[in-house]
């Protein structure tokens, strides 16, 4: 790591670039299992779009979608150090570049679609996905074109997330945690998912849960990442 670190340098790209499609055909070829050089690399591009900005770590890669000077984001990453592209630091910074919210520091995981249909004894039943369910609200404010389903004792939600990549949550009742029904959901993602698209998770690293949920079904570690969310709006004076 010593040897790798010593010979990172910061490739920037100027804003205005088409960031959407260089975002996604990098996602595209890390989600097929051909990642960047593991050189320290970190790669700047534009937002690929108004919602979405953060940071993406890969092995020894790392790239920063955001819509400001490149030269300030090179400059505040060190040469000599892979982690700083998702160290506290450079994202508080970012985000006050930004004028919005780190949010939480998720484990990147991928896995290919699966043929079939979900298993019958799933019971499955797609759901408006305006229904009140706390994970299909908060899917509505990072995804597009969002669908939802439901079992007795969980939920699977798909939507197209950063440079329209597809992106999967579940959510498992308390009473049904245990037996293997997180594992199930997110297979049944990878046959819910359209187009033959790869299909994404966010997980939190202190979920060990829902990581070992995901890993059973299928999905790789793929590398980290953290978005960066629009401030809350001043109220004003109370």
């Amino acid at each position: 790591m010593d040897d790798l670190s010593a010979t990172a340098q910061p490739v920037s790209r100027p804003a205005g670039l088409a960031s959407s499609a260089a975002l996604g055909a990098l996602l595209d070829a890390a989600a097929a299992g051909k990642f960047p050089p593991a050189d320290g690399a970190v790669e700047i591009v534009s937002q690929p779009g108004e919602r979405d900005a953060g940071v993406i770590s890969f092995t020894g890669f790392a790239v920063v979608f955001a819509d400001t000077d490149p030269d300030w984001i090179a400059g505040e990453l060190p040469a000599d150090d892979l982690s700083a592209p998702l160290s506290v630091r450079f994202l508080h910074a970012l985000g006050q570049r930004l004028g919005r919210q780190p949010g939480d520091i998720d484990m990147l995981a991928c896995a290919v679609p699966l043929s079939g249909a979900p298993p019958r004894e799933l019971m499955l039943g797609e759901i408006d996905p305006t229904a009140q369910h706390a994970r299909i609200a908060r899917a509505l404010r990072y995804r597009d074109d969002v669908r939802a389903w439901q079992t007795a004792g969980g939920v699977i939600v798909l939507g197209r997330g950063v440079a329209g990549r597809w992106e999967t949550a579940i959510e498992v009742d308390p009473h049904y945690r245990g037996a293997g029904l997180g594992s199930r959901l997110a297979s049944a993602a990878r046959q819910l998912v359209p187009d033959g698209s790869p299909v994404w998770a966010q997980i939190a690293p202190g979920n060990a849960a829902s990581i070992k949920a995901f890993l059973r079904a299928g999905f790789r570690p793929i590398g980290g990442e953290s978005l960066m969310t629009p401030a809350p709006a001043d109220p004003g004076p109370a």
